[in-house]
């Protein structure tokens, strides 16, 4: 066991490199951002988010040339990025501070990044983890911010793949993605992380119905929260339930990872220290067999095809020449009068004709 010890971190390529990157970049605004931000300045880490989130045109161009700088300089980076999730009450936020006083407290710089749903009016996150994580605001070594999903599974990709890509150039080793239930966004985190953790509650013995199997499925570990006082058995019982159900639905070969539960009590700190010691025995694992630079490969992937998706959708929705089709369609769709996947059929049709004519 790596006990108490710091994760896996190295800097790509030191000075040399970054004078590279100053020459071959061709946007003079992102030279002095990228120099502060990979200094550590924790304002230009905070105006390189927004820079990534606007979907202003303008802001998009900019950003490209930031992120492909950023992309390149972190080449080599080995900073661990865990996804958290879980159910409401599961104390999510509580034990993310519990964990990030531990991991700070052992030298590393922690990036909290929290997928929040968005105001369907602002575009702006609708919950306060600054609030709720008080203590762990306070500490120098953290930064906690909200990433916006704009209402749309690929808002969470597009938003949070790009703030843990500066997080990481700002110097932050350990980044924690916490999404705000048991859905679609997770499986997207799970696909954007190094380490995937589901955080389930002690209950009334029937919290398998109330969990996604499919969120299980793609967990690294399961931490059963709430571990204290009157719920200490409680928390046992499902530790076994899920260790059962983990035997169940993973099918493992005898070279892979296999998931485990742990029960922890972020009020008493009782297995915190031995959750962080099995996250860093993960990632040495993962390394040393090779399969985590395999998993970010394939990660980079899908990060392309989610913003294939994610640029289509804007194109569409931004596609005047065609507004009165368009409101006709969800008319003739609301109305039962045509299927939805032929209304979609039909304007995806008319979109890339006009863009052929175009061409």
């Amino acid at each position: 066991m790596l006990r108490n010890s710091k994760i896996i971190y190295s800097l790509p390529h030191g000075v040399h490199f970054c004078k590279h990157l100053r020459r071959t970049a061709s946007n003079g605004e992102v030279h002095p951002l990228f120099d502060n931000l990979i200094a550590g300045n924790r304002a230009a880490l905070a105006r390189a988010i927004t820079l990534s989130e606007s979907t202003l045109e303008r802001h998009k161009q900019e950003a490209a040339h930031l992120m492909s700088t950023v992309l390149k300089y972190n080449m080599q980076n080995r900073s661990l990025r865990i996804g958290i999730s879980g159910p409401p009450g599961a104390g999510k936020s509580t034990f993310i501070e519990a964990l990030g006083l531990h991991v700070t407290k052992l030298g590393n710089k922690l990036a909290v990044l929290a997928v929040d749903p968005s105001s369907t009016r602002s575009g702006g996150s609708l919950l306060a983890d600054k609030t709720r994580m008080q203590q762990l605001t306070a500490e120098k070594s953290a930064y906690i911010r909200p990433s916006p999903n704009r209402g749309h599974l690929g808002g969470v990709a597009r938003a949070t793949n790009a703030a843990i890509q500066l997080c990481e150039a700002g110097g932050y080793n350990v980044i924690i993605v916490e999404t705000v239930g048991a859905g679609q966004s997770e499986i997207a985190v799970a696909n954007m992380t190094d380490l995937f953790v589901l955080l389930v509650p002690p209950g009334s013995g029937d919290e398998l119905q109330g969990i996604k199997k499919g969120i299980v499925e793609v967990a690294d570990m399961i931490l059963v929260t709430k571990a204290d006082g009157n719920l200490k058995t409680a928390a046992r019982l499902v530790k076994t339930e899920y260790s059962r159900a983990l035997r169940l639905l993973r099918n493992h070969d005898d070279t892979s990872w296999k998931p485990f539960v742990l029960t922890v009590s972020s009020i008493t700190g009782k297995g915190i220290s031995d959750a962080w010691s099995d996250m860093l025995d993960f990632q040495h694992e993962m390394i040393s067999r090779g399969n985590f630079q395999d998993r970010r490969k394939k990660q980079r992937v899908t990060w392309l095809w989610d913003h294939v998706q994610d640029e289509l959708m804007e194109h569409l929705r931004k596609d005047t020449l065609n507004a009165e089709f368009q409101n006709k369609l969800e008319t003739d769709v609301r109305n039962g009068i045509i299927l939805p996947s032929t209304a979609a059929q039909e304007l995806l049709d008319l979109f890339l004709k006009q863009k052929y004519r175009k061409s």
